[in-house]
Formats: C-alpha cells, sequence, structure tokens
C-alpha cells in the first residue's frame, strides 16, 4: 500500500514544488517506487521533471473529470525516474467543471486507488490556495509535508495551515494527519531563521525532521534544465540535503509502522488457555 503525501502550505513561494520534484527524486535513488501527482495548474513540478506541460495528451485535469484513467495519464521522468501525472493550465478549469459532480472532493482518492499497489509513495503538489483542488490531495493523502521558511510570516501562516488540517480531518479525512515540518531555504547567518527554528522545534517537537534544506542556488537552477536537483547536481548541499530527507521520511514511515503494529498486537493477539 503506497504511502499517499501532500506537500501543502497556504503561503506562496515557500518551495511546496521544489520540495516534491527533489523528494520525488531522492525516494526514487533510495530505491522507493515513486509517483508525482502535478495538481498545480501552473504545472511546475511537470516542468521540473523533465516533461513539456506544453504537449501533453492526457493530464490529471482528464482524471478529475472523468476522461482517463490514472495510469493512462502517468508519464514516465527518465531524469528522476519516478512516475508523474502531469498538470498544465488546462487544470484551471476543474474547479468549475467538479462542481457537478458528486463527491467531487474525493474524486482523487478514487483515482489513486487502481495504482495503489504499484508505488511505495505518492507525492502530490498542491497550489498555494485553498481550493477543490488542494482539498482532493487533503482527501487522498495519508499525511502532510508542510515545507516552510523560518521566518515570521512563514510562522504566523503555519497556525492557519494547521487549523486547516484539523478541518478537514474532521470533516472529509480521518486518516489524515501531519507528518512534519521541513525546513527550506535555511540560511543559518540569520539570526531570526535560527530563532524561528528553534520556536518551531519548541511547539512541534519530533513533527520537525531533522533535516534542513539550505538555501542553493543549484537547486533554483535545476528547473530551466527541466531536472530535479538531485540529478542536476547531485553534490551540491541542497541536493544532498534533500537526499537526506529521502533517507529520513523512509525511516520515519518504517518507524509509525512498527508503532502501530506493537499497538494493535494485544488486541489482535489469540487468548492464551
Amino acid at each position: 500500500m503506497a504511502k499517499i503525501f501532500v506537500i501543502a502550505n497556504q503561503k506562496g513561494g515557500v518551495g511546496k514544488t521544489t520540495t516534491t520534484v527533489n523528494l520525488a527524486a531522492a525516494l526514487a535513488r533510495h530505491g522507493q517506487r515513486t509517483l508525482l501527482v502535478d495538481l498545480d495548474p501552473q504545472g511546475n513540478a511537470t516542468m521540473g521533471s523533465g516533461i513539456d506541460k506544453r504537449t501533453l495528451k492526457r493530464s490529471i485535469y482528464q482524471v478529475l473529470i472523468g476522461m482517463t484513467s490514472l495510469a493512462d495519464a502517468t508519464l514516465w521522468s527518465e531524469a528522476g525516474r519516478y512516475g508523474v501525472v502531469p498538470a498544465n493550465r488546462e487544470l484551471a478549469g476543474a474547479e468549475l467543471d467538479l462542481v457537478d459532480f458528486e463527491h467531487r472532493e474525493t474524486r482523487l482518492k478514487n483515482a489513486l486507488a487502481d495504482v495503489d499497489a504499484r508505488y511505495d509513495f505518492v507525492l502530490i503538489d498542491c497550489p498555494p490556495s485553498l481550493s477543490l483542488l488542494t482539498l482532493n490531495g487533503f482527501c487522498a493523502a495519508h499525511g502532510v509535508i508542510i515545507p516552510m521558511q523560518c521566518e515570521y510570516y512563514a510562522l504566523e501562516g503555519l497556525s492557519d495551515l494547521v487549523n486547516t488540517i484539523k478541518k478537514i480531518h474532521a470533516n472529509f479525512n480521518t486518516r489524515l494527519q501531519i507528518i512534519g515540518l521541513l525546513r527550506v531555504m535555511f540560511d543559518p547567518r540569520m539570526t531570526l531563521s535560527q530563532q524561528v527554528s528553534a520556536q518551531l522545534e519548541q511547539h512541534f517537537g519530533d513533527k520537525v525532521f531533522r533535516t534542513i534544506i539550505p538555501r542553493n542556488v543549484r537547486l533554483a537552477e535545476a528547473p530551466s534544465y527541466g531536472l530535479p536537483g538531485v540529478v542536476f547536481d547531485p553534490q551540491a548541499k541542497g541536493a544532498r540535503a534533500y537526499l537526506d530527507f529521502g533517507v529520513e521520511l523512509i525511516e520515519r514511515m518504517r518507524s509509525l509502522d512498527d508503532s502501530r503494529r506493537a499497538e494493535s498486537a494485544p488486541a489482535d493477539a489469540a487468548p492464551t488457555p
């Protein structure tokens, strides 16, 4: 069964797409069968994976409105070595088209159910706004990975995002949980970055990933070549950090699975005579 994560933050420009693309490539490099679902009409994750959004015959738009299956819309990123369900501007019209559908918030969840056994991880890149597209991502996911910069406005927006996740958990998807907070574009020379980082660790404890993604020019350059940063320059600090993050995420999910099995073991055990 695939672990399905939405990469989300209601604030724009915090590295959601960079994180989604590089984490997908990192997980693939660590031997994980990975699928990236681009739910942003800008299609940046699609382009960053080496797929031209302007020439698409099928995309996530056709999947959501029932014109094609998710498997048929999936393309292969030769650069990243992972599957991609691509997006382009056509997706912007999905909000209006989905209004007339029953259970419109679970269209992506139902589509992913058909390919669940094919992947170890599914990563969903969402637009920054809380839209019907984002809601589809949240309803399909087991957990949320929150990339955030260590600055004041990002910290303020985090509380809004946490409240949103709580509402979705209560009303739409009871399995949804925060997997962790990932500090991105981190500059250790800035006192504010260090202060906000410390506050995150104080308030969220082990929900904050150990890995910190530094501000890195090579990561910013990679999309213009249609490559994930971990492929474009594997030795860059940012690329190495995302590779480390892939390892940490795999380990965290194994630990969570072990904990769940341990908790359920007494109830499932047969009574002794």
